[in-house]
């Protein structure tokens, strides 16, 4: 017989950790973000004024599947949401319940929610990976369950697939995206020694974990000097506010071999990072920048492309350039993906239906605006 234990705090959670690391690997689309050092660090960085709510799923006295969840306050214009989420906060692209018995997990964490004492106005499960892995598994149990939701298509991200080699990849590129790899490598190399470095260190239980933190404080200085470091709200790894977390993190990953740092020297100097996770041959693109003062506006790019080559000749599988849609992306990707977003609105909150009336008004406009 299949039952739920709710966690609530850390030091309660602590005692799942094997049973969370023994699912982590048939997890679909697992990343870092699903290990329960991340959710550790980010909750005792963050979770201060939030509730934890960790759903253990056991059948037959053993556990199936983990729901990492969180109640956090948001604020929007007519006052603070209670919003029943997943704790990634927007860090990765895509989550879900710990372990491969996906349908189970869900329909028993629904149903646990949906007859526990409501401590939320609106349940919000962004990351979905609607199209591949889920397959509309959260929806019919959040429906099952009587927390009727409504999906909507949310977050993008170019990937490259890597699949053959470099050259095939290349070849696979416009012939004016080809020429602007080739010209911005060239005009970097005239402006001296180019050093291109790559850290992706091996798990601590088999000898490594090396954080390498004087690499990572050069990624800092670049941080430091490049344009996203004067966004008052922005998120980049020297932002005061989130430098502590992000550098335990940085410490959490190389530990479990999840790391991947890469920097581009110019004589000596860092000019360019790009600050990744990865697992099962998966990389995801955390961070990147560029010094604003380099006289070469290239180097960020062509460090993108030169952590690319190398990823096609370490066999990685796949590279997922980070949410977003800028333009240099368009150019480099395969194709482009997209999680989806999950809301349950129930009908006698007002605030949860002005969240989802707000919702519904900002995409028939976004319709209405790529229509004209």
């Amino acid at each position: 017989m299949a039952s739920v234990i709710e966690i609530n705090d850390l030091h309660s959670l602590g005692a799942y950790r094997m049973q969370w690391n023994a699912l982590m690997a048939d997890t679909p689309r697992a990343s870092f973000f699903h290990t329960f050092d991340w959710l550790s660090i980010y909750w005792r960085h963050f979770g201060g004024d939030q509730k934890l709510r960790v759903l253990i799923v056991e059948a037959a006295g053993k556990v199936i599947g983990i729901v990492p969840l969180c109640v956090r306050r948001e604020k929007r214009s007519f006052g603070h949401v209670r919003v029943l989420t997943y704790p990634l906060e927007g860090w990765g692209m895509w989550y879900s319940p710990i372990g491969s018995a996906q349908a189970a997990t869900l329909a028993m964490a629904m149903r646990h929610i949906s007859q526990t004492p409501r401590d939320w106005d609106l349940i919000d499960l962004p990351w979905t990976d609607s199209d591949l892995s889920d397959r509309g598994r959260t929806a019919r149990a959040m429906n099952t369950a009587g927390l009727t939701c409504h999906q909507q298509q949310d977050e993008s991200t170019s990937v490259i697939e890597l699949a053959g080699d470099w050259e095939g990849y290349l070849a696979s590129r416009t012939r004016k995206t080809r020429h602007e790899i080739r010209r911005t490598r060239k005009r970097l190399e005239e402006q001296g020694t180019i050093e291109y470095v790559r850290h992706r260190p091996e798990p601590l239980r088999a000898g490594d974990g090396e954080p390498n933190w004087s690499l990572y404080d050069e990624c800092e200085e670049v941080a430091r000097h490049s344009w996203q470091a004067d966004l008052i709200d922005g998120n980049t790894i020297s932002h005061e506010r989130y430098r502590p977390f992000l550098r335990k993190a940085h410490e959490a990953a190389a530990a479990l071999g999840m790391l991947d740092v890469n920097l581009l020297r110019v004589n000596g100097r860092a000019v360019a990072f790009n600050y990744n996770y990865h697992f099962d041959g998966v990389v995801f693109g955390l961070r990147m920048g560029y010094r604003a003062d380099f006289p070469n506006k290239g180097a960020g790019s062509t460090l993108v492309m030169m952590t690319v080559e190398d990823s096609f000749a370490r066999g990685d599988r796949r590279f997922e350039l980070g949410v977003g849609d800028q333009a240099y992306k368009h150019r480099i990707r395969t194709h482009e993906e997209f999680s989806h977003r999950l809301t349950h609105a129930p009908i006698t909150s007002w605030r949860s239906q002005a969240v989802r009336l707000s919702r519904w008004m900002k995409s028939r406009q976004a319709t209405q605006k790529v229509a004209s």
